[in-house]
């Protein structure tokens, strides 16, 4: 590469021809990029040569040297004849490879009016000497290598510069205050028109002194560390073309009043996470092109007057907090080409933009917008290439006709809608398209056929997650360039042969999960070697019943055929499949691994819900998340399992049969975040070192073991621990005092246990709880924590039964537990560790519902239970649990409780189970608890409850044993009738027995004014016979108005004389 030539000169005007050729000789260029160097030569004249520009006076001297993007990689250094042209003016040597520091014989080149350097892979310091350029109207020296101006810095640099209009420094390293860079350019760059310093490592904030470049008309800044507010005076200068502050950590309010500098055309803030912000109303003349404001915080309205920004052409208004509808005026700008609104809350319908028939980038994603699309929307937008309408509330059918014409139209992503209707067929016959993205909405029918498929660019099918019916087309097989299908979820039905596949050829993904389907997939000797090299393939509940042949797959990396009926061993070549990072092989009938796993960069690795057996197989050494639960693994834990964890962050052996001791390897692996051996037979003590370390898991449940001794005492300062779940072993002692260090703790569930303690008040201070579980231990004493009004905001569930608590609930105590108070406002989540992105670790817990134990497999974040019973708790039931709106589960049976039912328990509007028995309570029933719709368990029996059974639909569904041993209580469905006191006194008469209720409610207000009157009242008073007419006449109408007591008083009537002749 490195030419060299004889040097001989010919006739002609140009005088430089000798150091030019040494310029050439010395340098080292890559023959086939080089457009100039490769055509110099002595015999002609140099002034011709392309790069060279010659004086046109005839001096023959050159002016101009323009050597860029020539491929030279070396050779320049002070010898170079370069330092010998004394008249050049125009220097550009950018877009080379020189990677060497900057020769300091440019300062020979005194004459220099433009110097460009840009990415030319100088290094090092940049030297003093270019301050000796004093002629320098323009200084280029942006880079993407490390070139440096410390020392000399910035001040010294441009010191004497005073003609320079154009300061290009983009990517050196600066590394000066705020003050110090303004200053420095306002004080000796008075004629400044272009200052470009974008990643120079500067700092903020913008030197107020920079607002005397009043001829700056271009301002690049972006990629630095300002940290500060936008100045106001940006605003100034008059001549401001483009301002670029991307990447540079604003803050504050951006000026209202930059946006309408009329000379401004582009305006960058993107990037800047802090910067707030509104847009004016915009006026007319204004000459903005680019506005790009993405990620920032900048909210409001987009107004109306954005339509008088006729030249604006691009808009990027991504990842902020716009609200309203997106302004019809938009159809105004007829020179828009590239518009993204995604990412905020606008919403309302898309409006029209027929006017902009530039327009090709829509980006509308990730909003609130909402109606439908209607027909014709994207007429006469012939340049659109990308349409991205996905993750709103967009609804209705896609008209077939919305698609033609659009013959340059590549991608459409209409996902995460509500769109209905049959897929538009118009959309497969667009020449140009290649990515169709409908996943998560509403379609229906049938996939349609695709037309023209030998000439089809498809490349991408997702219609994922709609009510698509029917069979798959087989046209879909005919798509050469397909590399992405995904038909998951969906009603399609049918049978769908593997072998198929190897039709397109080009396929990276496949996806027939969730279906109807039967996938066909012989086993080792079927003809699967030409499939594709697919890298992901997801077969979730196809009905596999044998394990399809992938050897030849060397590409795959994502393999998912879980909830199937594959049944055998899992293959040996399995292992072969070396870039595989993820193998989901849960929910089938799997017995066995054919050998061991040996795939070093596997890192998610599922086989629950099988029939595994036998003992635990070695993970594969790099791997980070293990589940092996729900097999029929039996033996121990090996030894040195924990050998093989030092990158796990998950690991579960839940629901085998394992025995013996916790194996102390499992300690080495420090990276684990949720470990679960809960539901087996291990038995021994829980080792220390799997809290003690600097980094605790988050998730550790070893619940329904055989697990003794002491919980240890051995939480560090650093625990991270968010679920504990010892539950269901033979653990003794006390609550360990350092469990208080975790203070993120949002699930704790020491039930059924044989801990003796008194209530957890170390725990007082860890407000993220959710779930507390003390359920069937030793636990005594008061509950609530003396010293402080109460804990715990977010606890949700409770449950302190079969303990040995006593005294009052207290009131202040019960009344800061607002995450039961939350009532029908609260999203429908699960508690829930996040693993990685979409994996998750779900809580469970057992809660007693309806009388009996219920596990909660995923714990949703709007349950809530209350469950105190089986202690020995007093006093009145505090009025505060009225207010625990959210709560569905209160249990405070089998205690010492006295005083009335507060009517307050009628708000628990939620509330599905309710026991109060085996108490003390009195008074009666309140009537709220009739309102009480979602109420299917009702407890009240074995206190002391009187007065009639509250009327309503729900209690009349509750049989008599909801009430019984409450001598005092009458009224369906109990068996006490409740009487008035007037049918009770002729009963009387006729022999019935005295002391049975009366209900006053009975009698109308009418009858109690009619025999109210007084001469009624005085015979009744002083006639027996008179007294006995009366009452019988008397029956006879009440019992025409309520018939249902005319056979409840016979009954009575008959009991009462059976009493009567037994005494």
């Amino acid at each position: 590469m490195l030419l060299s030539m004889n040097i001989g000169l010919v006739s002609g005007r140009c005088r430089d021809q000798r150091p030019l050729l040494e310029l050439r000789n010395s340098l080292t260029f890559d023959n086939s990029a080089s457009t100039k160097l490769v055509k110099w030569n002595s015999a002609s004249d140099c002034c011709e040569w392309p790069g060279i520009t010659c004086d046109e006076g005839g001096s023959g001297r050159v002016i101009s040297l323009d050597l860029s993007f020539e491929g030279i990689n070396g050779g320049l250094d002070d010898s170079s004849g370069l330092f010998s042209l004394q008249f050049l003016q125009n220097l550009n040597l950018s877009f080379n490879g020189f990677n060497t520091t900057l020769p300091v014989r440019f300062a020979n080149l005194t004459d220099l009016i433009s110097l460009n350097l840009s990415n030319a892979w100088f290094i090092g310091q940049i030297p003093n000497d270019i301050s000796k350029l004093t002629k320098l109207v323009s200084l280029d020296l942006s880079t993407d290598s490390f070139l440096k101006l410390e020392k000399p810095n910035l001040a010294t640099l441009v010191q004497n510069l005073a003609q320079l209009e154009e300061l290009i420094l983009d990517g050196v390293y600066i590394s000066a205050q705020g003050s110090d860079w303004g200053k420095a350019l306002s004080s000796s760059l008075p004629n400044l028109k272009v200052l470009s310093m974008s990643d120079c490592f500067l700092s903020g904030p913008l030197d107020a002194s920079l607002a005397e470049l009043r001829s700056l008309s271009i301002i690049r800044l972006s990629s630095n560390n300002l940290s500060a507010p936008v100045p106001e005076f940006l605003a100034n200068y008059p001549k401001l073309t483009i301002l670029e502050l991307s990447y540079c950590q604003l803050n504050g309010i951006f000026p209202q009043t930059v946006f309408q500098i009329p000379t401004l055309e582009i305006l960058d803030l993107s990037s800047n996470e802090l910067l707030q912000g509104s847009f004016p109303e915009f006026h007319q003349n204004l000459s903005l092109q680019t506005l790009l404001l993405s990620i920032t915080k900048f909210s409001g309205t987009l107004p109306q007057s954005i339509g008088n920004l006729e030249k604006l052409s691009r808009i990027e208004l991504q990842f902020n907090n716009f609200t309203g509808t997106i302004p019809s005026s938009v159809a105004n700008l007829t020179q828009l080409f590239y518009l993204d609104l995604s990412s905020n809350k606008f919403e309302g319908r898309i409006p029209s933009f027929r006017k902009s028939k530039n327009l090709t980038y829509i980006y509308l994603s990730r909003n609130q917008l909402t109606g439908e699309i209607p027909s014709g929307h994207w007429e006469g937008l012939l340049s659109l290439t990308y349409v991205d309408l996905s993750d709103n509330q967009l609804t209705g059918e896609i008209p077939s006709g919305n698609w033609e014409g659009l013959l340059r139209l590549t991608y459409v992503d209409l996902g995460y809608n509500a769109f209905n209707g049959s897929i538009p067929s118009s959309l497969f016959a667009i020449p140009s398209m290649q990515r169709i993205q409908l996943s998560n909405n509403l379609f229906g029918g049938q996939i349609p056929e695709f037309p023209n498929v030998s000439s089809s660019l498809l490349d991408t099918l997702d219609f994922s997650s709609n009510k698509l019916e029917g069979p798959i087309p087989s046209s879909v097989f005919d798509l050469a360039n397909l590399s992405v299908l995904d038909l998951s979820s969906n009603k399609l039905n049918g049978t769908v042969e593997l072998h198929l596949v190897q039709k397109l050829s080009n396929l990276t993904a496949l996806d027939l999960s969730y279906n109807n389907l039967t996938v066909i997939a012989s086993g080792k000797n079927s003809n699967l070697s030409s499939l594709p090299q697919i890298q992901m393939l997801r077969l979730v509940s196809c009905n596999l019943r044998v394990f399809p042949y992938l050897r030849n797959q060397s590409e795959l990396n994502h393999l998912d055929l879980s909830d199937n009926q594959i049944t055998g061993l899992v293959p040996g070549w399995i292992s072969e499949l070396s870039l595989l990072q993820y193998l989901n092989l849960s929910r089938n009938l799997l017995v066995d691994l054919e050998r061991p796993l040996s795939l070093p960069g596997l890192d998610i690795l599922d086989l629950h819900h099988n029939q595994l057996h036998g003992s635990i197989p070695a993970p594969p050494s790099f791997i980070s998340y293990v589940d092996y639960s729900s097999n029929n693994f039996s033996s121990y834990i090996p030894p040195t399992i924990g050998n093989n964890l030092g990158f796990t962050r998950f690991f579960s052996l839940s629901n085998n049969h394992l025995t013996g001791a916790i194996p102390q390897s499992i300690c080495n692996a420090d990276g684990l975040q949720v470990l679960d051996l809960s539901n087996n037979s291990l038995s021994g003590a829980i080792p220390s070192c799997l809290i003690e370390g600097t980094e605790t898991p988050r998730v550790l449940n070893l619940r329904r073991n055989n697990f003794d001794g002491s919980i240890p005492d051995k939480f560090p300062r650093s625990c991270v621990l968010k679920t504990l779940d010892l539950s269901g072993n033979n653990l003794r002692g006390k609550v360990p005092k350092s469990l208080a260090n975790c203070t993120m703790l949002e699930v704790l569930d020491l039930g059924n246990n044989q801990i003796n303690d008194s209530f957890p008040c170390l725990l007082k201070s860890i407000s993220s709880f959710r779930v507390l579980v003390l359920r069937n231990n030793t636990f005594s004493g008061l509950i609530g924590c003396p010293g402080i009004n109460g804990t715990w905001p977010r606890l949700q569930i409770v449950d302190l039964a079969f303990n040995h608590f006593r005294g009052k609930l207290p009131h202040i105590f019960l009344e800061t537990w607002e995450g039961m108070m939350e009532g029908e406002n609260r999203h429908l989540e699960y508690i829930k560790y996040e693993l990685m992105i979409g994996m998750y670790y779900q809580d469970s817990i057992t809660v007693t519902f309806k009388g009996r134990e219920l596990e909660l497999v995923k714990i949703l974040t709007v349950f809530t239970s209350a469950d105190f019973s089986n202690n020995n708790f007093e006093g009145p039931i505090p009025d505060v649990i009225g207010q625990f709106k959210a709560l569905y589960v209160l249990n405070l049976s089998h205690n010492a409780l006295t005083g009335r039912i507060p009517s307050s328990l009628g708000n628990l509007s939620q509330l599905e189970s309710l026991d109060l028995s085996s108490n003390q309570l009195t008074g009666q029933i309140p009537q709220q608890l009739a309102r009480l719709s979602f109420l299917s368990v009702l407890n009240l029996s074995y206190n002391r409850l009187e007065g009639p059974i509250p009327t309503g639909s729900q209690m009349q569904t509750f049989s008599a044993d909801s009430f019984e041993g409450n001598q005092g209580l009458c009224g369906p469905p109990s068996n006490l009738v409740c009487f008035h006191p007037l049918i009770s006194a002729c009963s009387n008469t006729n022999g019935s027995i005295s002391g049975i209720e009366i209900d006053w409610n009975f009698l109308s207000a009418e009858l109690g004014y009619i025999f109210g009157l007084g001469i009624v009242i005085l015979p009744l008073m002083f006639c027996k016979r008179w007294r006995t007419w009366y009452c019988t006449h008397v029956d006879r109408v009440i019992f025409r108005v309520f018939p249902q007591l005319d056979k409840r008083s016979n009954n009575l009537g008959r009991r009462a004389q059976r009493n009567r002749r037994r005494q």
